[in-house]
């Protein structure tokens, strides 16, 4: 394979959603005291290419209230290749009739705790990419 068979290739914005629509799990960025935090989500994409979660109280819902200024990433490998989606926006908490998209996605909790709040991120910019990996290493495993 030659140089080029391994620079990323871009995608574009459909390709980045019909990618984040066929995925279920993601890690979300946000910021809390300072403080950047990432943790694993499961969320859906609505019709308005919003993603929505839902969540309990706590640190993640006292952080995005404080800065809703967030990141959002959702990767793929397979085999030698790897789609890579971040999403960047602002997170806001849906009220009372608004709330109600949860119910129309392909959304529900992967923990059985109780998640009320529902929490959608609106998109500012979405980029993509598609990496075609050279790992030698693999090779010297046993």
């Amino acid at each position: 394979m030659t140089d080029d068979t391994f620079r990323p290739t871009e995608l574009s914005d459909l390709e980045c959603y019909e990618f984040l629509r066929s995925r279920e799990l993601g890690r979300l960025a946000y910021h809390l005291l300072g403080e950047v935090h990432i943790v694993p989500v499961n969320y859906a994409v609505d019709d308005d290419n919003r993603l929505i979660f839902r969540t309990a109280e706590g640190s993640k819902l006292f952080g995005i209230t404080m800065n809703d200024d967030v990141a959002f990433e959702v990767d793929q490998l397979l085999g030698d290749e790897a789609i890579s989606v971040i999403v960047r926006g602002r997170a806001h908490v849906l009220e009372a009739d608004s709330a109600y998209v949860a119910e129309r996605v392909r959304l529900r909790p992967w923990i059985n705790t109780p998640k009320f709040n529902v929490v959608a991120i609106d998109p500012n910019e979405v980029t993509g990419r598609r990496l075609h990996m050279h790992r030698p290493w693999l090779s010297m495993r046993g």
